[in-house]
């Protein structure tokens, strides 16, 4: 009998029709990951740049939660095939300008410190653009290894809290269900 894991996905995009490609990458990865069930999800934020280039354009951010049978590391390669399919590049500068950003925040209980997938994602409380969603569905979630529950760490930020703007719902907002 499988395990059906919960996966929280950040979902990234500062080139061309943002929105959009954020769109195709949750259809995407719903019809690449076999059996795979959407959840929750969050509603849109503009992002100011981090360190990036100057004149990058703001980034379209938001946090998805599918679940399924598979494992981490099989999500995983899904994510970069559907980053690929979207056209980013798998040689590219770090922090380049990008049609469409997937990154593995968790999964489960699961925790994994190798260099090719560290889960829970490392810089995850750190970053305004991520929990400020993630926040929206899950607020009381505390992931393996961090001290504090997603509000707690989101309150615990020093940075600026108007470089993350809601920039509206979308096709796939929707709340937890249980």
């Amino acid at each position: 009998m499988s395990v059906t894991t919960a996966f929280g996905i950040a979902l990234g995009s500062n080139l061309g029709d943002r929105q959009d490609h954020l769109q195709q990458g949750v259809e995407q990865l719903l019809m690449r990951i076999p059996g795979a069930r959407l959840t929750a999800g969050a509603s849109l934020y503009e992002t100011d740049p981090v360190d990036c280039a100057p004149g990058t354009q703001a980034f379209l951010n938001t946090v998805i939660e599918l679940e399924t049978d598979l494992l981490p590391v099989e999500i995983h390669a899904h994510l970069i095939a559907v980053e690929s399919l979207l056209g980013r590049p798998a040689q590219r500068e770090q922090n380049s300008p990008r049609t469409l950003d997937l990154d593995l925040l968790y999964a489960g209980e699961y925790r994994s410190i190798d260099p090719i997938l560290t889960v829970p994602h490392p810089r995850l409380h750190l970053r305004r653009f991520v929990l400020q969603p993630l926040a929206e569905i899950r607020p009381t979630l505390q992931l393996p290894g961090l001290a504090m529950n997603i509000t707690e760490a989101l309150a615990a930020l020093e940075d600026e809290p108007g470089s993350v703007r809601p920039a509206g719902a979308w096709r796939y907002q929707l709340m937890p269900t249980g």
